[in-house]
């Protein structure tokens, strides 16, 4: 497993909390908050959008 650093949690209402992480590569991760052994990892622009979405409200069904 790579050295993920974690950002704190991002939680909407009434909805699952996910947290953002970085490694010394400059990859992106994303998980949910408490399960972050089982992430998403892509670009920082890749997740940067897919999160975006979500906050939008477009894509609240992918967590």
């Amino acid at each position: 497993m790579p050295d993920i650093t974690w950002e704190d949690p991002y939680c909407a209402e009434a909805s699952a909390c996910f947290r953002i992480g970085t490694d010394s590569s400059g990859n992106a991760y994303i998980a949910v908050s408490g399960a972050e052994e089982q992430y998403v990892t892509d670009t920082h622009d890749a997740l940067r959008a897919l999160i975006r979405d979500i906050k939008a409200g477009k894509a609240d069904h992918l967590l």
